[in-house]
């Protein structure tokens, strides 16, 4: 979902608790607070060689420890009031992609793409899913995706490839050769 898509579900939605799933059944706390909005910029180079450029835009949302047990949900008027604030400080990139940055004591800080957007009468859901890392250069290092239109990505197991050699040290990843 694009940040001005996301902007637009609030919009449409005045005035609606908003409320934010990071797993099966797991809702964010209703002392949840946006407390940054980032400008990402992703400059990489894959195991194979391949540069990769791209930029998102993460919305990094925290739960107040001093807010435990409280009632009400932020409104979709609050979550959008914050990033018109943001926007007039420091432009947020409305044609990125957007994601969740959330973590508690028992799940790991992750940033997390939006998978659905339900609402109700008073409700607006957001249910967000961790991401599955995998390697970008499939072509290259001999990986291929078992399912990739499952959920989450899963590919094919392969036993690690280990190469010694008394007369010379392995000192590149070349294709194929397991290293990556």
């Amino acid at each position: 979902m694009k940040v001005k898509e996301f902007i637009t579900v609030l919009t449409e939605h005045k005035g609606k608790e908003l409320l934010f799933s990071y797993a099966q059944d797991q809702l964010i706390g209703s002392n949840y607070h946006l407390t940054e909005v980032k400008n990402v910029q992703f400059d990489t180079t894959d195991c194979g060689g391949k540069t990769n450029f791209w930029e998102e835009t993460h919305f990094q949302l925290w739960e107040s420890p001093s807010e435990l047990g409280k009632s009400s949900y932020m409104t979709t008027d609050i979550i959008a009031a914050i990033i018109a604030k943001v926007d007039g400080i420091k432009p947020i990139k409305q044609g990125t992609e957007l994601k969740f940055e959330y973590g508690n004591d028992i799940f790991a800080t992750s940033v997390m793409p939006v998978k659905e957007i339900e609402f109700d009468e008073k409700r607006v859901y957001v249910k967000l899913f961790a991401e599955a890392t995998r390697c970008k250069a499939e072509d290259v290092c001999g990986l291929s995706a078992v399912d990739r239109d499952a959920e989450s990505p899963i590919f094919e197991q392969q036993k690690p490839k280990i190469k010694h050699s008394s007369s010379q040290a392995m000192s590149s990843c070349e294709p194929n050769s397991g290293c990556c």
